[in-house]
């Protein structure tokens, strides 16, 4: 069984308010990202408007679509996108240096998940030069994307670890021969360690949200990953080493923030601050993944 919801109005007594649950995606397995659960965040509706909000078709089922995300893109300029993901992560540190009284992790919710979040944007921002579309069988979506990259860090990670099995096995002489090749500085050894890191902690990070978020969809996965990465200080870092992948260069454009040089050091760099941020989320984003930081 499958169903689509436009929107779920709640009323709050205690605070006078009617609360609009916007949705407007399918339910169900099959049809849509294959989600039987989302996740949905209130926004206040106004008490004048409430007939407005609701239907005036009752019984009627809306058409069945596809993901609003494949059908906006490329719709937005890069440069109102720069000004958009400026904003959202402008409100975030803003609401992390707030008194810790006026912190409440709704709020956060909201900012990270909601129509105008950070996740909405971010999802706009990979939208943008996607090789979405397919010739035969069914459109990617984002989390594809996400699955493929991976992929190709367990390939990365298997690759390490022949090759250090191979340096095992390594006379001195060799090994005198690869210390020179390195120039001795054991920068280039550091490098690789934190690049294996990432790799290791990415994989990790996908396993965990597998296991936990069966009942979402793709797109909720999507969302689940950005949280988390953001929680544990993996989102920026995470970024470059996606962008050097074959991956990247087979399922987006030149022009896009992945592949484009000059989007790519401003995405990087507009995301730093929330580095600086201490993310605590709710357990109805979770998927009750516990945190590694």
């Amino acid at each position: 069984n499958s169903a689509i919801f436009t929107f779920i109005l709640k009323s709050c007594s205690y605070y006078f308010q009617i609360l609009r649950f916007p949705c407007g995606r399918w339910l169900g397995k099959g049809v849509d990202d294959d989600s039987t659960e989302r996740l949905l965040v209130g926004q206040r509706a106004s008490l004048n408007s409430k007939s407005a909000e609701i239907p005036t078709v009752a019984n009627q089922t809306p058409p069945r679509t596809r993901s609003p995300s494949v059908q906006r893109q490329d719709t937005v300029p890069t440069s109102e996108l720069q000004h958009q993901l400026g904003n959202c992560v402008n409100v975030i540190v803003k609401w992390h240096y707030k008194p810790s009284r006026d912190r409440d992790v709704g709020t956060l919710t909201n900012l990270l998940c909601g129509d105008d979040g950070l996740v909405k944007c971010l999802e706009r921002v990979f939208l943008c030069g996607f090789r979405s579309t397919r010739f035969f069988g069914k459109n990617l979506y984002i989390w594809d994307y996400f699955t493929k990259i991976k992929e190709q860090f367990e390939q990365y990670l298997q690759h390490e670890q022949q090759q250090q099995q191979t340096h095992q096995q390594l006379d001195d002489s060799a090994s005198s021969m690869d210390s020179s090749f390195s120039d001795g500085s054991g920068a280039n050894s550091l490098q690789r360690r934190e690049l294996s890191a990432i790799w290791r902690y990415y994989v990790h990070l996908m396993d965990e949200i597998s296991a936990a978020g069966s009942q979402l969809g793709k797109d909720g996965k999507f969302q689940l990953l950005i949280c988390l990465s953001l929680r544990e200080h993996l989102l920026t870092r995470m970024i470059k080493p996606m962008a050097m992948t074959k991956v990247t260069y087979e399922m987006y454009e030149e022009e896009s923030f992945l592949r484009r040089k000059n989007l790519l050091t401003f995405l990087i760099q507009i995301l730093e601050p929330l580095d600086d941020c201490h993310i605590v989320l709710e357990n109805s984003i979770t998927q009750g993944i516990p945190s590694q930081c």
